[in-house]
């Protein structure tokens, strides 16, 4: 490769990368917007429900496309493949990882859905929500497998940071 091929193939990756992190910023504002509709519509408690309900099955459906060879007792093995496969080789989702014998937990330091909605001007009660919403598709998508997941979205007593979740093996 040249010099110039180099140089427009760096150029087509970062192209590539700002798509990516917009295309997530649009699910973020599909969210927020999904929300305002259905609160004014069913109110804000059946809006959530209903919102929750909705991304938890479409975790669903994405665990059985790409994690549907994974059972209750592949926690950490579970977790290392969900890292490998995290968008833009997981600089979107940046992480710190805890590993154990059979468990894995991430503390998600950044989020393009939350950045999304930040940058919108959403207020901590209604990012509360969409995080809460946002996390039931990390539920839909470990829990389809059958191990233990836990997860603690973003609320204000957050400091910094997104979500943190925890995966273990299921029971025998």
């Amino acid at each position: 490769m040249t010099q110039d091929d180099n140089a427009a193939l760096a150029a087509r990756v970062e192209k590539l990368a700002a798509e990516l992190e917009a295309a997530f910023r649009n699910r973020a504002d599909l969210y927020r917007l999904l929300l305002e509709e259905l609160t004014h519509e069913i109110g804000a408690e059946a809006a959530e429900a209903l919102m929750t309900r909705t991304v938890t099955r479409y975790g669903q459906e994405v665990a059985a496309a790409a994690f549907g060879g994974f059972g209750p007792h592949d926690a950490k093995a579970l977790g290392e493949a969900f890292l490998a496969a995290s968008p833009n080789g997981g600089h979107m989702y940046p992480t710190d990882v805890e590993r154990g014998a059979d468990e894995i937990t991430f503390k998600v330091r950044r989020c393009p859905l939350k950045d999304a909605w930040t940058a919108a001007g959403v207020g901590d009660e209604k990012l509360t929500t969409l995080c809460r919403i946002a996390g039931a598709f990390d539920r839909g998508l470990f829990e389809a497998t059958g191990v233990r997941f836990s997860n603690v979205t973003w609320s204000p007593s957050h400091s910094s940071g997104c979500c943190r979740i925890s995966l273990a093996n299921g029971n025998k």
